[in-house]
């Protein structure tokens, strides 16, 4: 009897023999096309070996179909228990948990929360609205706290800040950046530009995952659309105080003031008073303040609006005030004009003058959330008496402590707190406070930029005073971490900057930025920050800062492959930088300038620069400078054809000290040595690759693991081992294919065709080569067009000569 489900290897097969039937081609024909070997295609075919998925992707390549449907079947068929692909950062950190702490007196609400797992179970979405205050957020975050053991991948908390006062709502863009990072989604992944994009890409990483995601404070149903997930089992829990009705799909549960009844238990609970069935009196007949006075406990009830978030903060009055009784309670409340004002004043008023003004600072935070090291920063208090103040307000109700370290206030708290601020502290107070605020980003920021060895370090902070106190970083993965979680407060500080007119914060935030945004959220919002600090920089009028703002500018548009405006704003700081004579700014644009000539095409022009920007970081005392420098020296000379001195020069790199093995120079000198030596010192070669390509997977970068690939795939053709060649040069691109970066791959294109014309591939050469020659014109690489077409000319040659000799065999 056959067996009743296929294997999944054996499912795998089926689908690659359907994609060769599509073919139309034999077996020869179809390694000839794939550059894959008859022996591993014919068992990949019959299903004795699970391909590698390069190869997976090769083969629906040669037939124009996308293989990212047959991922799982493939993973399936690798490995007997099938987990999410992860990237090498993801291993390093359990599944995230973003979600606030779910209150441990949540009372009422049985109905609804039964009616938001049900939704969730048939449609996997829910919205929920109700107005301020209503306990939407409270309900939501209870459930997924409640539905967390069945979405063990990720549980995900995201502010959209619809309601926001004094701030806009999250935009789509950042809102997915956000949450692409909170996943730990490598940036080499994230597209670059685009809503559209960028929302597919969620969509993808969602459909793989069981997560749990809370949008709060959604404005409309324009505002949540691009964040809704696609396939998968995947859920979203909504919340935001209008009714969606365009989210037809989404199934809405509308939230009203608790009953009478649970008013009254919430009230209780909250101010520590024993409950029973009615909120009065415990479940031994036991009476507290409120079952005493129920005439007074009914008032509270009543000024509270029966609203959860105004009976918290009454009830932690009551409770942080054993000597009241209830009456005196109505009595503070009733001198507010509305239910939270009377609740919200009536707790302001318990603190003491100190904490009084710290609250209403925190009013004028920006961002969502907040550690203890800014809010001591924004008052100008030592981190012990901003801690202890916190723990007031939290006794209070007043802030709420999501996880660990991390303090948020409610939107409805931080308008009070920020009117408060209005009403009762001095302009100038204000504006000093908000002078505190950017200074800490700014400083923080560099700090944490400091952290990671990607880039040589440049000039010191020149905006404001540093804190008095700063996170510390103690090694990369916490700098990036602090970026990750800080990400929205950031840009919010940013805009804030720029808003008031706070120039040369504007000009160095985003300098500060320039690594995380590399790895983590793409080029095109640090194209975009950087545009506006251009003009930030010309209002300043200073002739160093604008300066460095168009050779910022240029790096971005640089990335993201605008050459012609690169190089524009290049040409705008060099002449800038020639009337400051800051030797570092120099450098740093001698060494952009030679990246960018090499890629237009240019041979010895930018070996000169990287030779000159070497001879700038050592007059400026910069020894990281002077070693990236050279090993991009070592890396050009290698490409011109002289691995010698290439490899003299990449030892000169690696004998520089640094205490990360991954940072740039390191990396890229054992790629350039184990090019050059691939030859003379086979086994060395390797081992710098292979050590180059393990920290590339180490440090998550995974344009770094295609480049080493590709290398690897260089040096094997080199040593004569062609297959294993084909191998990296098949993985390098797969990888690019996986990340949807097409303009890579005019980096490798050349040196593939190049190992498929000497493996006995002429065909598949030439498409490559031919593929360079489409992709290099349009990107304004003429160095990579120029070698396409010498590798084509070669083809021509080879087989002019194969034909003559075909033919004096004949005669």
């Amino acid at each position: 009897m056959g067996r009743a489900k296929a294997e999944p290897e054996d499912e795998l097969a089926a689908r690659l023999r359907l994609l060769q039937e599509l073919s139309g081609l034999g077996l020869r024909a179809l390694a000839r096309d794939t550059g894959l070997s008859s022996s591993s295609l014919s068992r990949y075919l019959n299903g004795q070996t699970v391909p590698p998925w390069s190869a997976v992707i090769t083969l629906c390549r040669l037939v124009k179909r996308d293989p990212r449907p047959l991922r799982p079947l493939w993973e399936r068929a690798s490995n007997p228990l099938p987990a999410p692909p992860k990237s090498s950062r993801q291993m390093h950190f359990p599944p995230r948990n973003d979600l606030p702490r779910d209150v441990p007196d949540f009372t009422g609400r049985e109905t609804q929360l039964a009616a938001v797992l049900d939704a969730v179970t048939t449609s996997r979405l829910v919205a929920l609205d109700g107005m301020a205050g209503v306990g939407k957020t409270c309900l939501a975050v209870h459930a997924a706290h409640r539905l967390a053991a069945d979405y063990p991948d990720a549980q995900l908390y995201l502010d959209l800040h619809g309601f926001t006062e004094g701030r806009e709502p999250l935009g789509s863009d950042p809102a997915l950046r956000s949450l692409l990072t909170a996943l730990d989604v490598p940036s080499e992944k994230v597209p670059i530009e685009g809503v559209e994009q960028l929302a597919a890409c969620w969509r993808a990483e969602l459909a793989r995952r069981r997560a749990v995601v809370v949008l709060d404070n959604v404005a409309d149903a324009e505002h949540v659309l691009p964040l809704l997930p696609g396939a998968g089992p995947s859920v979203v829990l909504i919340t935001s105080r209008n009714r969606l009705v365009g989210l037809d799909e989404v199934p809405p549960i509308s939230l009203d003031v608790l009953t009478a009844e649970e008013s009254a238990r919430l009230l209780a609970s909250a101010s520590g008073e024993p409950t029973g069935p009615n909120g009065l009196s415990g479940p031994d007949g036991a009476q507290g303040r409120l079952a005493r006075d129920p005439e007074a406990a009914a008032e509270v009830l009543r000024l509270c609006g029966r609203l959860p978030l105004a009976l918290r903060l009454a009830g932690a009055r009551l409770r942080h005030r054993p000597g009241w009784t209830v009456g005196i309670l109505v009595e503070r409340m009733a001198e507010g004009t509305g239910e939270f004002d009377r609740a919200f004043a009536m707790s302001v008023r318990q603190l003491d003058r100190a904490t009084g003004r710290f609250f209403r600072l925190l009013g004028l935070l920006p961002g969502s959330s907040f550690d203890e090291h800014l809010a001591a920063a924004l008052a100008e208090v030592p981190p012990r008496s901003a801690r202890a103040m916190l723990e007031d307000l939290l006794d209070a109700h007043l802030v709420q402590q999501p996880t660990a370290g991390r303090y948020r206030m409610h939107d409805l708290v931080h308008q009070h707190a920020r009117r408060a601020a209005e009403e009762q502290d001095a302009a100038a107070d204000r504006q000093r406070a908000l002078g505190r605020l950017l200074d800490y980003y700014v400083h923080a920021a560099a700090a944490a930029d400091a952290a990671m060895p990607f880039l040589a370090r440049g000039r010191a902070v020149t905006a404001g005073r540093p804190p008095v106190d700063l996170p510390g970083f103690a090694d990369k993965e916490a700098a990036f971490a602090w970026f990750a979680t800080e990400y929205e407060n950031l840009i919010a500080v940013f805009e804030t900057a720029i808003a008031t007119g706070a120039d040369v914060h504007a000009c160095e935030l985003p300098r500060f930025m320039r690594a995380f945004f590399a790895r983590r959220c793409g080029t095109t919002h640090l194209n975009f920050l950087f545009e506006r600090s251009l003009v930030a920089a010309q209002r300043l009028g200073d002739p160093l800062q604008l300066a460095e703002a168009h050779s910022d500018l240029g790096f971005a548009r640089y990335n993201a492959g605008r050459m012609a405006e690169a190089a524009d704003a290049y040409a705008a700081a060099e002449t800038l930088l020639s009337e400051t004579g800051d030797v570092w700014s120099q450098a740093e644009l001698t060494l952009r300038r030679g990246f960018l000539r090499w890629d237009e095409g240019e041979v010895e022009e930018p070996l000169e620069l990287f030779r000159e920007a070497g001879r700038l970081y050592a007059a400026a005392g910069c020894p990281t400078g002077t070693a990236h420098a050279t090993a991009y020296e070592a890396w050009a000379l290698l490409q011109l054809g002289r691995p010698a001195d290439a490899a003299a020069l990449a030892r000169e790199t690696l004998a520089v000290p640094h205490p990360d093995p991954s940072w740039p120079p390191a990396l890229t000198a054992r790629i350039t040595l184990g090019v050059a030596i691939a030859e003379e010192a086979p086994e060395e070669a390797l081992d710098h690759l292979r050590q180059a390509l393990a920290l590339a997977r180490a440090d998550g970068h995974r344009h770094n693991e295609a480049w080493c690939l590709n290398c690897l795939g260089v040096a094997l053709r080199r040593m004569g081992r062609y297959e294993e060649a084909l191998a990296a040069h098949a993985e390098a691109f797969a990888l690019l294919e996986e990340l949807f970066e097409e303009h890579w791959k005019i980096h490798f294109l050349n040196g593939y065709a190049d190992t498929c014309r000497l493996a006995g591939l002429p065909e598949r050469a030439v498409a490559l080569h031919r593929e360079a020659l489409t992709l290099a014109p349009k990107l304004g690489y003429r160095h990579e067009e120029s070698l396409a077409h010498a590798g084509l000319a070669t083809l021509l040659e080879e087989t002019d000569q194969e034909a003559a000799a075909r033919h004096r065999a004949l005669s």
